[in-house]
């Protein structure tokens, strides 16, 4: 079947924004033709886990006001703790699942998401970090997350105080800031990571919502397609 580009669009935008925005910014970027991302150099410290067990489940994302579950694509942690975003190629089409490699931090009360570019080459086509020479051979992506029961908040890096915090010569990086893009690289060893965290306020105040359902994914992608071939009639 020939995919519809629109359609593919719209389902990974919706991905990127209520999904997966903290790590698949590159999909903005290529889609929307503007882009606001941060990376970093190194890994956040060197304790790193592959899993995290509270997010085992199927996750939806979550409107902040009104608690109603966003259709626009789906998160799955099977039960081996591997991370899937639940894409959907068009409406109507069964939903494909793209494994990424997510990396855990757990430091000082806080919870951290790591993920590497390299690891995203499933989603998504990721150029190398914009104005660095010479390119690295992979750079990284972080996020701080809550787990609270069924909900889970995921707070994205600001990249407007990175790059303030960049410029006022208080960490280590490159700042390239044109009318709609800005992009900001981290500098630094997986020490000077993880001190920046405990140190520097470099997370959104407000985080993305998700919450888990208690559905199946075959029930959830099987609700899915009936509500849409019921929308297009």
């Amino acid at each position: 079947m020939k995919t519809d580009r629109s359609q593919r669009d719209r389902g990974f935008r919706g991905v990127t924004s209520s999904m997966l925005r903290f790590a698949a910014l590159a999909a903005t970027c290529v889609l929307l033709g503007g882009c606001v991302e941060t990376r970093f150099e190194s890994p956040l410290g060197d304790n790193i886990e592959s899993c995290d067990v509270n997010w085992k489940g199927l996750w939806l994302a979550e409107d902040a006001v009104t608690r109603k579950p966003d259709d626009d694509g789906a998160l799955y942690v099977d039960e081996e703790c591997r991370f899937h975003v639940l894409d959907q190629t068009e409406r109507g089409a069964p939903l494909k699942p793209i494994h990424v490699p997510l990396n855990y931090v757990h430091d000082g009360g806080n919870d951290y998401l790591v993920v590497s570019d390299v690891q995203l080459k499933g989603l998504v086509k990721l150029p190398a970090p914009h104005a660095v020479s010479p390119a690295p051979e992979k750079s990284f992506f972080f996020a701080r997350y809550r787990v609270r029961g069924d909900r889970l908040e995921v707070f994205e890096v600001d990249s407007e105080r990175v790059a303030k915090l960049i410029l006022d010569a208080k960490i280590e990086g490159t700042v390239d800031k044109s009318s709609n893009e800005l992009h900001v690289y981290v500098r630094g060893n997986r020490r000077q990571m993880l001190e920046i965290v405990r140190t520097h306020a470099i997370f959104a105040d407000k985080p993305l919502h998700l919450r888990r359902s208690d559905q199946s994914v075959e029930a959830y992608e099987k609700a899915l397609l009936a509500r849409q071939r019921k929308e297009t009639k």
